[in-house]
């Protein structure tokens, strides 16, 4: 996932990670990169204002970390305070209370969201949104099956591999707004 934000992207990309091993397979991945840095990061971190600054990170991406962290608030705040004026985070977050179940369990979810439930949250931490939308109605079945009924650790390789081959359906997802999804995408802004 990392390498697609450095397809014709930004000068510079702060990969993070709370995992020792993680960060040490990103070093490695990207050797010799004089775009790429990788950091230590474990949410909330309220020296993590000060430590990225030199970075003058304009858009902060954080794809299904929120969920994993008690005091999600404040982890958003963080990543606020990261920010330089009028930057932006792109949040990825599981969707739906209803879909919570063994999966969830599993990865270590504190909780899944709604479109208000995370807005609000980006809102208390002091982000104005700008966007909020559901993504991947498709795999809300799948989870839901998976996690609620079946109560499965983890999703079986032949479904993922099936759901791989749907991936490209998905971009209908762009034309119409999903009442529902199996995640939720909320876009918020730096003012100053």
């Amino acid at each position: 996932m990392s390498a697609l934000f450095l397809d014709g992207g930004p000068e510079l990309v702060v990969l993070t990670d709370t995992d020792p091993y993680y960060r040490e397979a990103l070093q490695q991945r990207f050797a010799g990169r004089q775009d790429v840095v990788v950091e230590e990061l474990t949410l909330p971190d309220y020296t993590a204002g000060n430590r990225f600054h030199e970075f003058g990170l304009d858009t902060v991406v954080a794809l299904n970390v929120i969920e994993h962290i008690a005091n999600d608030v404040e982890a958003l705040r963080c990543i606020r305070n990261m920010l330089r004026p009028r930057g932006r985070a792109v949040v990825l977050v599981p969707a739906l209370e209803r879909l919570f179940g063994s999966l969830d369990n599993a990865l270590g979810h504190q909780r899944r969201y709604t479109r208000r439930s995370i807005a609000d949250r980006m809102r208390q931490a002091g982000f104005r949104v700008e966007r909020v939308f559901y993504f991947n109605l498709v795999g809300t079945l799948g989870w839901w099956i998976n996690a609620r009924i079946r109560r499965v650790q983890r999703i079986p390789l032949a479904q993922l591999r099936y759901f791989d081959r749907l991936v490209p359906m998905l971009r209908i997802e762009d034309l119409i707004r999903l009442p529902l999804g199996q995640s939720v995408i909320a876009v918020g802004a730096v003012d100053g």
